[in-house]
């Protein structure tokens, strides 16, 4: 027999868990909502397009005008130098020239690179690649025979001598830029004989024979 108080105690009992199962089904998508930052916090995360890991983010350093690894960053620095060679301030020019001439004799290197590596598989890339090393090569040894002028300047040919020899090294001795390295290393004193020679050449000297 069940008492009249029992049932009704039960009865109780079953609607406050009914209640309480619904306060928790109902406040469970709050405190979910709650925990999910707000618009303003998720902006201040880093974006995919302010990452600079992205590869979609990043562009070639040929293309930046402002970026030292670059054709244009190497000749700013060299207009730079003129500038500082009109105030003759050399400290600063031949620093500028030197990083220019690091620049160009990285992407001579690094285009050579790209030029052998296309070889044998795509012509046009590996020719183009080849070009445009020759053409910062040039613009390499132009940064360095205005560096060892900027030395000369500085009474340090100690500092010039290599940098022109480096010069005719990579010129060779009949090209424009590779002559001028050799009248400054005449000048100098480090060589005493001129290039090229004014007079004819000095045939050889001819060879004996022994009649038998």
């Amino acid at each position: 027999m069940v008492y009249s108080g029992t049932v009704c105690w039960l009865r109780f009992t079953a609607r406050m868990t009914i209640g309480a199962i619904a306060a928790l089904t109902l406040l469970q998508p709050l405190q979910a909502h709650a925990q999910q930052p707000s618009g303003s916090e998720n902006r201040l995360q880093v974006e995919p397009a302010d990452d600079p890991t992205d590869p979609n983010n990043l562009r070639p350093v040929a293309t930046q005008d402002n970026s030292l690894l670059s054709i244009q960053g190497g000749q700013r620095l060299m207009t730079e130098a003129s500038g500082a060679i009109s105030n003759q301030n050399y400290t600063v020019a031949a620093q500028k020239l030197q990083e220019s001439r690091q620049i160009f004799n990285q992407l001579s290197n690094f285009y050579q690179q790209l030029g052998s590596s296309f070889a044998g598989i795509d012509i046009r890339l590996a020719d183009s690649n080849r070009t445009k090393a020759v053409e910062t090569a040039q613009m390499r040894d132009e940064a360095t025979y205005r560096l060892a002028l900027v030395h000369r300047a500085q009474n340090k040919p100690e500092l010039a001598v290599p940098l022109l020899i480096q010069i005719i090294r990579s010129q060779q001795p009949t090209r424009d830029l590779g002559k001028k390295a050799y009248q400054q290393l005449l000048e100098l004193g480090f060589v005493d004989t001129p290039f090229p020679r004014s007079g004819p050449a000095p045939s050889p000297a001819p060879r004996s024979s022994t009649n038998k």
